[in-house]
């Protein structure tokens, strides 16, 4: 669940790379509207007239798009994040089952597990919303662009979190749901502003992006005290490390005007970056044959236990050598390669552990 760490919002082409508190209709909702319209005048004929068209209420056709407010409202989910959550909730769902549970008890599952990482994310932009205006990639999100006021989008970020917390404990009991309430507090009270104050930032998100696998496995029969349930969670924080330190390469300038202290901003060697990536693909590539080998994993032939961790292994292997090559190498090119490859290796390692487990 972790912001720019769980998973990344898509690289912004530099071709638009244009801040949108540089955009006319931000700045004009700041000007005397006398004011604006005697500089629209001044640039020519044309588009004063394209101007006066927008007056009398014709829609211009260069007039930049403005989302639907359900589309806003689904932005300030981070509905990427939510997405890559859902997708490790089911894998941690079937490896607890040890298959399919009910489609019913999935669904429910998946909305209350969906509501409340959602409702994280919303909260997570209401607090940097300021800070938010000082970056390309999110000065376009509704808050700072001032498409959503503040008292709505708090309203709507509580009545998420509420409700989701609601139907994981009365659907599935205590224990999913407060994994998913430790996981919102752990996100948005300590993460968050940490990220402005130290590095260590990351280490704090990577713990809080990976508990809501514990949301999945306890809901399905799971025990907090399962060293399967323990592994799922180091798998997914030992993950971010390089994938969230690519992130922070290749947006390390945007970070450092927007005041977020990340290991790329207090180390711009990048030698402190590359380390973690290593590390942390060691890990996962540890923890991965683990949960292939464990007894907590249904007991299977040997050659099962032998084909599922050199599957993990082989899974591991792309992001570990990208791990090595940034870390000797650390530019755009290198940070690039590492998040395409970090992107693949966790649904194919929570592939084999899952298909491992139903076998």
């Amino acid at each position: 669940m972790s912001t720019d760490i769980f998973i990344a919002e898509p690289l912004t082409p530099p071709s638009a790379r244009t801040r949108y508190v540089n955009e006319d209709q931000r700045l004009d909702s700041h000007r005397d509207p006398r004011q604006a319209l005697a500089k629209e005048a001044g640039q020519g004929r044309g588009e004063a007239e394209s101007l006066a068209s927008d007056t009398l209420g014709v829609k211009s056709e260069v007039a930049p798009h403005r989302p639907r407010i359900h589309t806003d409202l689904i932005q300030l989910t981070k509905p990427r994040i939510v997405t890559m959550i859902l997708v490790t909730t089911v894998a941690s769902a079937m490896i607890a089952a040890g298959g399919w549970i009910a489609t019913l008890d999935m669904l429910w599952l998946l909305l209350g597990t969906g509501m409340v990482a959602g409702s994280a994310g919303a909260a997570n932009q209401v607090w940097e919303r300021k800070i938010d205006c000082n970056m390309t990639r999110t000065a376009t999100r509704p808050l700072p662009a001032e498409r959503i006021s503040l008292a709505p989008a708090i309203v709507y970020t509580a009545a998420l979190g509420i409700i989701g917390t609601t139907i994981l404990y009365a659907m599935f009991g205590i224990a999913p749901a407060a994994a998913g309430l430790a996981t919102w507090l752990l996100y948005v009270l300590i993460y968050t502003p940490m990220k402005t104050r130290t590095s260590w930032n990351t280490t704090v998100g990577a713990i809080a992006g990976a508990l809501p696998v514990l949301i999945g496995y306890t809901a399905a029969g799971g025990g907090t005290s399962d060293w399967t349930g323990w592994l799922l969670v180091a798998v997914l924080a030992a993950w971010q490390y390089p994938h969230f330190m690519a992130i922070a390469w290749l947006y390390r300038r945007q970070y450092a005007e927007a005041g977020f202290c990340m290991s790329t901003t207090v180390d711009p060697s990048g030698r402190s970056a590359g380390a973690q990536s290593i590390a942390g693909s060691i890990a996962i590539l540890g923890c991965s044959v683990a949960l292939c080998v464990i007894p907590g994993i249904p007991d299977g032939s040997i050659l099962v236990t032998v084909i599922a961790s050199i599957g993990a292994i082989a899974a591991c292997y792309p992001m570990l050598l990208a791990s090595f090559r940034f870390s000797a190498q650390p530019d755009d090119i290198m940070a690039r390669k590492l998040l395409r490859s970090s992107l693949l290796v966790l649904p194919a390692v929570l592939a084999i552990v899952t298909v491992r487990t139903v076998l």
